[in-house]
């Protein structure tokens, strides 16, 4: 017997009486195209009043028009127990704080120690099925906040208001110097560098990016600053910043050379390069309309430790 995820349910108003079942789905569900093909040829997977029909009916003023999603589990990740920080859940979502260092997806060469090896653990000690999905990633060493979908249709309804630009993705960076100015936007159409394919470059030819950035704190050899990006490009912060002239300490695919400080003699570039150990970016914060309930919901992450304590060296000067 095929097993199923809570149904979704909406019930018909006066003003959509005489609707097809179809455009109730579509426009008022928001279930797209692609995932109506998918459910409507499974059991339960569309049902009117508590019935199996044509999505082609035309439905009434109090129907009850309901959907459900068949349980799937993601069979090739293998379960793993490893730590990671929860920051929110519920039967839609899982919300997790990820720690530099953790690659979010196994790929060639990295199939257990991942976030997801993780995850699919702690669902399946809870005696739950979920597939891992993801609604965006983080590259392996940036910490900070990621969304996990349950399901098809809530990783549907999170992807949409991505590329609507609906969702606040907010960023902490320590990076070398101190922009200016203090406040700006970072307009560089980004693509594959031609000698380093592994690398991105900002190039007339690339694809739109933009990226907003605040300096919040000055420290003269590097300074912390708040992101928000509106596209999202491969590396965009690390290749924008990078453009502008202030690179992000401990990048070292995006790195500087090591220049003199005269006023400051125990610290160099290279010198806080090495003192993180990897990339000084973390997702700090993260908000989007929950697609069960509407509900508008904003998440924060205070820096982690390493960039903390980096924080006060700049601060300190020492």
């Amino acid at each position: 017997m095929t097993d199923y995820y809570n149904p979704i349910c909406y019930t018909v108003t006066e003003q959509e009486e005489g609707w097809l079942l179809k455009t109730v789905l579509q426009h008022k569900l928001g279930v797209s195209r692609k995932l109506l093909s998918r459910i409507k040829l499974t059991e339960r997977g569309v049902m009117l009043n508590g019935e199996r029909v044509f999505i082609s009916v035309p439905v009434k003023t109090g129907d009850l028009v309901s959907i459900s999603l068949e349980t799937e589990t993601s069979e090739d990740i293998l379960p793993e127990p490893l730590p990671f920080d929860i920051v929110y859940e519920d039967e839609a979502l899982l919300i997790v704080n990820k720690a530099p260092g953790m690659i979010v997806h196994p790929t060639h060469g990295h199939y257990t120690g991942t976030l997801a090896n993780g995850v699919v653990h702690y669902w399946q000690e809870k005696g739950e099925e979920f597939r891992f999905r993801p609604v965006h990633r983080l590259d392996q060493e940036t910490s900070g906040l990621i969304a996990i979908a349950k399901n098809a249709y809530i990783h549907q309804h999170i992807s949409e208001q991505l590329i609507a630009g609906e969702v606040t993705k907010k960023y902490a960076a320590l990076v070398h110097g101190c922009p200016e100015p203090r406040d700006g936007r970072i307009d560089g159409p980004i693509d594959r560098d031609p000698l380093e394919p592994h690398k991105r470059i900002v190039t007339e030819t690339g694809y739109p990016a933009l990226t907003y950035y605040k300096v919040a704190e000055c420290y003269g050899l590097g300074s912390l600053v708040e992101l928000r990006l509106a596209t999202g490009r491969t590396h965009q912060i690390r290749v924008h910043m990078t453009s502008i002239g202030h690179p992000l300490i401990g990048d070292k695919l995006y790195t500087r050379q090591e220049s003199p400080e005269p006023d400051r003699p125990g610290m160099t570039a290279l010198g806080l390069d090495a003192a993180i150990g990897r990339q000084a970016l973390h997702a700090a914060e993260l908000g989007f309309r929950h697609p069960l309930t509407g509900q508008d919901l904003l998440f924060r992450s205070p820096l982690p430790q390493d960039m903390e304590s980096l924080r006060l060296r700049l601060q300190s000067g020492r």
